[in-house]
Order: C-alpha cells, then structure tokens, then sequence
C-alpha cells in the first residue's frame, strides 16, 4: 500500500478496530483527516464542516482504540468539546470563512 508506513499498516490491522469498514480504507481515510482537517480549521476554512468531522474522526478513535480510555480518554474528551464550541459557533472574525462571507454579504 503506497503512502502508508509499515507502522501504520501494523496498527490499522492489528491494533486498532475500526467498526464497518475494512482496515485499509480506514488508514487511508484517518491519515487523510489527520493530515487536512487540521489545516482547514487553522486557516478557517470549512471550519465548521472540518471541525465537526475531526469531532467525529476523535469518537472514532476513541470506540476504535480501547487503549485511550486508560490514559488519553480525558484528552479525548477535552478535544470534542473544543470541536464542539467551532461547530456550535463557527469561525472566527480571522478566517478564510469570514472573509468569503464579507465579500458576499457586500454584494
């Protein structure tokens, strides 16, 4: 499997159990949000629609790795309600978003 690390690999099929998709798909996808939802709630763009799916990519992880209940669960928790504030309340005043939003509400 190209792009994918022999770790990752290792994890997504023996480690972690990721519900109704098969391990591959699920590396390809969690590596791909890992890597792109990030930016775009950085820059503000798609922010509510990128933070809601890092919201659900966190509950994922957290069904999908029984390990992160013993030390990283209260993290976890802390990450989804700070997604859940950006979803709940969107972007910023600072944010690709806003200004698209400017721009077309002066038209």
């Amino acid at each position: 499997m190209p792009f994918l690390s022999s770790g990752a690999r290792y994890l997504f099929k023996s480690e972690y159990s990721v519900p109704l998709i098969p391990w591959e798909l699920a590396a390809y996808l969690a590596t791909a949000a890992e890597l792109v939802l990030p930016v775009l709630l950085v820059l503000g763009l798609a922010t509510r629609l990128s933070a809601l799916a890092l919201f659900l990519f966190n509950i994922i992880a957290v069904v999908s790795y029984p390990v992160l209940w013993e030390g990283g669960y209260y993290d976890h928790k802390l990450w989804g309600i700070m997604l859940l504030v950006i979803v709940i309340y969107g972007q910023g005043r600072i944010s690709i978003d806003a200004l698209i939003c400017n721009k077309h509400h002066q038209k």
